[in-house]
């Protein structure tokens, strides 16, 4: 029976990335996974950590069109970089390859080549520094792949639950929010997470709490009207089309156990009102998740931690890869891409 194959970018080459998707990749078990990055520094991270273990390399991404499955592989695409890798030391002249391993990675993932993709953290400014603009993964993703809108949402274990928290801006300076909040966005970002809530994580009838934007959910008015004139009418239109969709909420009384255990996601309005509430509760094992693609996309909760990168190796905690891992396989076969 088919395994499912899952393409990893091992993202900024001076951060932890390579060495927690090397890892990580080590003890994936009966998956079929495919490093994405430079061949040399993944070889020697490889033997660093089993000394018995080379990774193959592939020669091009078309080799996986023809390359069956096999449970407990581990193969490579190779994306030279354009100088020697320093720990902890950023070099704008690999930015270039950064961009590129995602490029592979979407590439063989919309012909089908793998199932999901899983992304280790990638430096913003090194890729801005190389003269290419870059503001992250998701919106470049979508971006790549022809999606007008996504959603970033993130989750992990708490309380004996899943937290899900999804938002409805990502990385915008905080006095842009409120005017990227329309009725017409926030309904998309409902529709897209009700959809990929179902194919994707297979919760037959997902129930969304939705926090407020202002102090109190507004306040009745008197601490915005956000919440009045866009989020409530929105929220009353997915309820109208028979979903369970509530709030606004205030978000500062919404992250309780109590309220949590009648939600399988939380929409946050903004990127630091749901995710430091979030990865305080689940960090090292978090997962971060973008809906609305035509593929599986997961990631770490973390960033490239240049400070841990430049004390060598051994010292980064992989564990939010594992995690990384393990859900995009859920999610494939959540979604019928591969039989469980």
């Amino acid at each position: 029976m088919p395994c499912p194959r899952i393409a990893i970018t091992c993202g900024e080459p001076a951060g932890i990335g390579p060495e927690i998707s090397v890892r990580a990749a080590l003890e994936a078990g009966t998956l079929d996974v495919v490093l994405i990055g430079d061949a040399q520094q993944l070889q020697a991270l490889a033997l660093a950590f089993s000394s018995e273990r080379r990774i193959p390399s592939l020669g091009s991404p078309a080799a996986l069109q023809t390359l069956p499955r096999e449970p407990g592989r581990l193969s490579l695409i190779d994306c030279p970089l354009a100088v020697r890798p320093v720990s902890g030391e950023l070099d704008a002249r690999n930015g270039p390859a950064v961009l590129e391993t995602l490029d592979i990675a979407v590439d063989v993932a919309m012909n089908q080549w793998v199932d999901a993709i899983v992304t280790a953290p990638v430096q913003k400014s090194t890729i801005n520094d190389a003269g290419i603009a870059f503001t992250g993964h998701t919106e470049y993703l979508a971006e790549k792949t022809g999606v007008q809108q996504v959603v970033m949402m993130l989750a992990g274990p708490t309380h004996g639950t899943m937290l899900r928290v999804a938002l409805a801006t990502t990385h915008l300076p905080l006095k842009d929010v409120s005017a990227a909040i329309t009725r017409e966005s926030l309904s998309r970002t409902l529709s897209i997470m009700h959809a990929d809530l179902k194919q994707q994580f297979g919760i037959a009838d997902p129930r969304i709490m939705v926090a407020g934007l202002n102090p109190h959910a507004g306040e009745d008015g008197y601490l915005g009207r956000e919440e009045i004139e866009v989020i409530k009418p929105v929220i009353d239109a997915a309820r109208a089309r028979g979903w369970q969709v509530s709030g606004p909420y205030p978000a500062d009384t919404l992250f309780q156990p109590k309220y949590l255990k009648d939600a399988d996601c939380i929409l946050a309005m903004y990127h630091d009102q749901g995710l430091p509430v979030l990865k305080f509760a689940t960090f090292g094992q978090g997962v971060n998740i973008t809906l609305g693609l035509p593929i599986i996309r997961t990631s770490v909760d973390h960033g490239t931690a240049l400070d841990i990168a430049a004390r060598g190796n051994g010292h980064a905690d992989y564990a939010s890869m594992q995690v990384a891992i393990r859900m995009a396989a859920e999610m494939i076969y959540s979604s019928g891409r591969v039989s469980a």
